[in-house]
């Protein structure tokens, strides 16, 4: 059954080992850096819980992420949960508890992966997604490796335990050391699942594995970086990163056990980084994202309009095209969420059910990479001047001597000061702040690294297709042919 979102708040209060500012913190529900994005998760949970959108946001008593889709109709309806989700951040939670969950029940589709002739991980497989599914947890995960030499592979490092690896194996299971990047949300989360995305040199076995642990398991140690909630002054002057502010961690395995029924992949090169691609995993994070990112192009279009109606520009031609731009934009993120429902391909013969298009799929993840930073910079040209020369806070209204003269000096036809301080620090928090920075780098980099994503759609994309009708206009003419 789902949870609410106090229920889900009291499972954070487990003693996990947080690190911030040289500090361990002892309650993330209550610290000033984590405690505004964590109540702003509880609502996600209380609106599947019990609200009108629970009948969307839930199927068979279990949020809809966890479901394996049978048909085009069931990726409509889990994108339409999805949708639910995104517009309560406004876009700006990437890695909400859905985003995982897609993974979950693309590794529950397709178990057989798992299983090989040194190690069978399709029961953990399975497990993993049972048991998150019934708790309504949250699964946050670390799949990258440390920035440290990119030109050596994992067990070429010039230290041992950079990466994590096994150290150890038990009866009961094994030990694990080492380090791994960009835990977006990892601190808020329930379950941490740990393995490696990217691919894997033929040596690197020790490195070869995949695993799944309560975020409070003793040896894993979080450290956070900066965060921007903890750097906000208000809601009123940073009505986002104020309250949705997933955060970043690097995590460290410091001789953790796992048991073996939490391995999903072990000592396999092939298997830890085909459970990723070859599953439905990834389709199903690119499925999520997507809608996200879909929403997301959406509020900052509708932030660009108020802004040039606020500041009276409007109807000038230059800037009811670039309007026009964005708008576009958003209705190609839109396109390419449905067109990949729409190119829904069979998972193991349907015995798996259905995923989004591959190739689709793949093509939004490019698309997105390129489109962001584009769609950010078109609005902060219609911006103006205007959102770096606003009062330092709300507080500055509030003076019965400053107030009088920020209401006369920063307002325009038709919208008081007030409104139009509150609209520019929402644009300047959206686009121009730290936090603002942070995203439009998590758009470029979220589904890794180009050199990943793009081997990929190489790989496994529509190229024998393109191949054939460029050959067959070569097979049509010879040196004799026509002129």
């Amino acid at each position: 059954m789902t949870r609410s979102g106090q229920e889900y708040l009291a499972s954070l209060r487990d003693g996990r080992e947080i690190w911030i500012d040289g500090e361990r913190v002892e309650d993330i529900t209550s610290h000033p850096a984590f405690r505004n994005t964590a109540a702003s998760i509880a609502r996600l949970y209380d609106l599947a819980h019990d609200s009108e959108h629970t009948p969307v946001l839930t199927q068979g008593g279990v949020h809809r992420a966890y479901a394996i889709p049978r048909s085009y109709g069931d990726l409509v309806a889990r994108r339409e949960a999805y949708k639910v989700w995104a517009e309560a951040s406004f876009g700006f939670l990437g890695r909400t508890p859905d985003y995982m969950a897609g993974g979950a029940a693309g590794f529950a589709a397709l178990p057989s992966l798992f299983a090989t002739e040194t190690y069978d991980g399709s029961a953990a497989a399975l497990a993993y997604h049972r048991r998150l599914a019934e708790g309504d947890l949250y699964p946050t995960f670390t799949i990258t490796n440390p920035q440290i030499d990119r030109t050596r592979s994992a067990s070429e490092q010039e230290e041992d335990d950079l990466v994590v690896r096994v150290v150890a194996e038990k009866d009961g299971g094994i030990v694990v050391r080492g380090a791994k990047m960009i835990g977006t949300a990892a601190v808020f989360g329930n379950e941490v699942i740990v393995g490696t995305i990217e691919p894997l040199a033929p040596q690197d076995v020790e490195h070869a594995v995949c695993f799944s642990v309560p975020v409070d398991t003793p040896g894993l140690k979080f450290v956070s970086r900066t965060s921007y909630e903890a750097q906000a002054r208000s809601v009123f002057d940073n009505p986002l990163s104020s309250r949705f502010d997933e955060n970043d961690a690097l995590l460290v395995c410091d001789d953790v056990f796992v048991p073996w029924e939490r391995v999903l992949a072990y000592r396999n090169v092939d298997v830890s980084f085909r459970m990723w691609w070859q599953t439905p995993a990834y389709l199903n994070f690119v499925h999520q994202a997507a809608t996200r990112f879909w929403t997301k192009l959406e509020f900052l279009t509708g932030v660009a309009i108020l802004v040039t109606r606020a500041n009276n520009t409007y109807a000038l031609p230059p800037v009811t095209q670039a309007v026009g731009r964005l708008l576009g934009r958003v209705a190609q993120a839109k396109a390419f969420v449905l067109a990949a429902e729409a190119s829904y391909e069979e998972v193991d013969g349907g015995r798996g059910g259905v995923a989004p298009g591959k190739d689709i799929s793949f093509a939004q993840r490019i698309m997105a990479g390129e489109l962001y930073p584009q769609a950010v910079q078109e609005i902060k040209l219609l911006m103006g001047g205007g959102v770096i020369q606003l009062p330092a806070s709300g507080e500055d209204l509030l003076h019965p001597e400053l107030g009088p003269l920020v209401r006369k000096y920063i307002r325009s036809p038709g919208t008081p000061a007030e409104d139009r301080v509150k609209l520019l620090k929402l644009a300047w928090d959206a686009l121009g702040s730290e936090f603002a920075g942070r995203h439009e780098q998590y758009e470029r980099f979220y589904h890794g690294a180009p050199h990943v994503y793009l081997t990929q759609q190489a790989w496994e994309g529509d190229g024998p297709a393109c191949e054939a009708l460029a050959q067959a206009c070569l097979d049509g003419y010879g040196l004799g042919g026509a002129r």
